[in-house]
């Protein structure tokens, strides 16, 4: 059999490259022996975090539109063509028998010329509205794995395939480590412990809320895992030496995290959002609204009317947040009902799925 060959594509947020890292990872399982090559923006997180994961990675010179007039919007002509060429050279030269495209800027310009070319290409929509990138590409796109019903207003219907978004493997069985998550963090078992997740750059607006709520949190016997992200860290770090709170730029062990964790407070990423619903934690949903669409908003929106979480806007934490998280904490029925209605809604063979649908592409390239 010849060997297979995939280029996958999907960065600037782990968002977009966590899912990407774990197609690659099943279809290394399934072919040991395939070759798979990433590409992705060039100074984006993608180029560390892609090469850590054990996979090559090529960048592109490519970025987003502004909303505003900058000079990155005058280049972004001269980013697209340029990336367009080097797409083509990549594509020419590995000859891969899928494209797979988790979002971001590089997939667009790859998945483009991939489909052109006549290579079968597979998009994975993560978001419950999806980005002007997976829009674009939808037309040419064979497959389209989605997280989120109702997408047939963006898509061609007969394209889509509901998957779920693909999440760690090491999260489907996080129960059976509380000992040790509770260990590796040095927590106190006594006390609820309550994570925070800014997302993988961290929440300006969530680090300010946690940092004015600190002493209700303490006063209630609650200790903290605060990840502020690589931004903030500088200025949140100095909240370390308070007793049982620990802050953090960025968690390695997210299985173990979760596992330590009572409540959790989270932004409302695609993958932040299915992670939590195989979690199966109570969650407080704080949505960003400054992302296209205000996708997150709608993602925790799915979550919240099936009863699996609870939201505050960004707009109405002053006035909703503290009554909001001390009506949880004090709630026992609430917080049992909320765990096994988000448990309800996880996919934890989304991965497996979408690389069914990749191998039934490569299937169909033998007739």
């Amino acid at each position: 059999m010849q060997k297979l060959k995939f280029i996958l594509s999907g960065g600037g947020t782990g968002g977009h490259i966590y899912p990407a890292i774990a197609i690659a990872n099943e279809l290394k399982e399934r072919f040991p022996d395939c070759e798979i090559l990433f590409v992705g923006a060039k100074d984006k997180m993608e180029m560390q975090k892609v090469p850590q994961a054990g996979y090559p990675i090529k960048g592109l010179w490519i970025s987003g539109i502004q909303r505003r007039l900058t000079l990155d919007n005058s280049l972004f002509p001269f980013k697209l063509f340029d990336s367009l060429l080097k797409s083509r050279t990549i594509v020419k030269n590995f000859k891969p028998n899928v494209v797979i495209g988790t979002g971001g800027f590089a997939s667009g310009p790859l998945l483009r010329v991939a489909g052109f070319a006549g290579i079968p290409t597979v998009i994975q929509e993560q978001n419950s509205y999806p980005g002007i990138t997976n829009k674009w590409l939808s037309a040419k796109a064979n497959k389209i794995c989605v997280a989120y019903e109702n997408l047939e207003r963006f898509f061609p219907k007969n394209k889509i395939v509901m998957t779920g978004n693909p999440v760690r493997q090491d999260l489907i069985d996080i129960h059976g480590k509380n000992a040790e998550a509770r260990e590796y963090f040095k927590l106190d078992a006594d006390k609820k412990v309550l994570l925070i997740l800014g997302g993988s750059l961290g929440s300006r607006r969530i680090n300010q809320l946690i940092a004015k709520e600190l002493v209700n949190f303490t006063s209630q016997n609650v200790q903290i895992i605060w990840q502020c992200g690589k931004f903030y860290i500088d200025e949140y770090q100095h909240f370390n030496e308070k007793e049982n709170v620990q802050v953090v730029s960025f968690i390695d062990r997210m299985d173990l995290v979760y596992a330590s964790a009572d409540f959790i407070i989270s932004r409302a990423g695609a993958s932040s959002v299915s992670e939590l619903c195989l979690v199966g934690k109570p969650v407080i949903f704080i949505p960003s609204p400054n992302v296209a669409e205000d996708h997150q908003t709608k993602n925790a929106k799915a979550i919240v009317d099936k009863n699996g979480a609870l939201m505050v806007r960004e707009s109405e934490l002053d006035t909703k947040f503290t009554e909001t998280f001390n009506n949880l904490l004090s709630d026992q029925d609430l917080q049992n009902s909320l765990s096994q209605n988000i448990k309800k809604l996880a996919t934890p063979n989304a991965t497996k799925d979408i690389v069914d649908e990749i191998i039934k592409l490569v299937e169909s390239q033998k007739w």
